[in-house]
């Protein structure tokens, strides 16, 4: 299997969101890791730099035409991208992730996304709130009893979340991904949730 977690950009996706699980993928708390379990990489449309919603470009490693078969993860990062045209070329390729088992998560707006394809009517899944859910999926969304309002849910090696809950989001994809021990990535998650200041209080 593969190592590379892909991460798929749409045109104004939402920076953010993918910060805390790329971070924690490729580095420990102090610097770079030496041997990551996993390597990042982004896919987007085309070849081309994507634009963030505050402007930021990223360069892709991987267009849809040219991204691996293999993989260990596929993440959907949010933003406007997925109520346009375009985010219509991610349905084969959730569907080729879903066949093949593997471990799939989607924040924000990519969630209502995966309820709009009807990916999220057999698991547990959350995202922007029911209603958006509902609005977005329209007939193709028969599982709202299985929406759990929590910032970020894992079932059956799918994760959602809402749009605020970046870290949330990386912490059940870490654990999915046995990334590092329980211990460690409950560290980090609450090293970021709760502050420096407040962990190591001054003396």
């Amino acid at each position: 299997m593969s190592n590379e977690i892909l991460y798929i950009l749409l045109p104004d996706y939402a920076a953010h969101e993918i910060v805390y699980l790329s971070q924690a993928i490729a580095s420990d708390e102090y610097k770079l890791k030496d041997n990551p379990k996993y390597v990042n990489r982004i896919v987007a449309p085309a070849m081309e730099p994507v634009k963030s919603i505050g402007g930021f470009r990223t360069l892709p490693d991987y267009s849809f035409e040219t991204m691996p078969d293999d993989y260990a993860a596929l993440v959907l990062i949010g933003g406007f991208g997925w109520a346009t045209p375009v985010a219509e070329r991610v349905k084969p390729i959730v569907i080729k992730a879903i066949e093949k088992g593997k471990i799939i998560g989607a924040i924000c707006n990519a969630a209502s996304f995966m309820a709009k394809c009807g990916f999220l009517n057999a698991v547990k899944h959350t995202g922007n709130g029911l209603d958006q859910l509902k609005l977005w999926g329209g007939d193709q969304y028969t599982n709202p009893g299985g929406y759990v309002h929590a910032q970020a849910v894992s079932d059956k090696n799918i994760v959602t979340a809402n749009g605020s809950a970046a870290l949330e989001f990386a912490k059940e994809m870490l654990q999915l991904l046995e990334n590092d021990t329980p211990e460690r990535i409950e560290m980090y998650y609450q090293f970021n949730k709760q502050g420096f200041c407040t962990l190591f209080p001054k003396d």
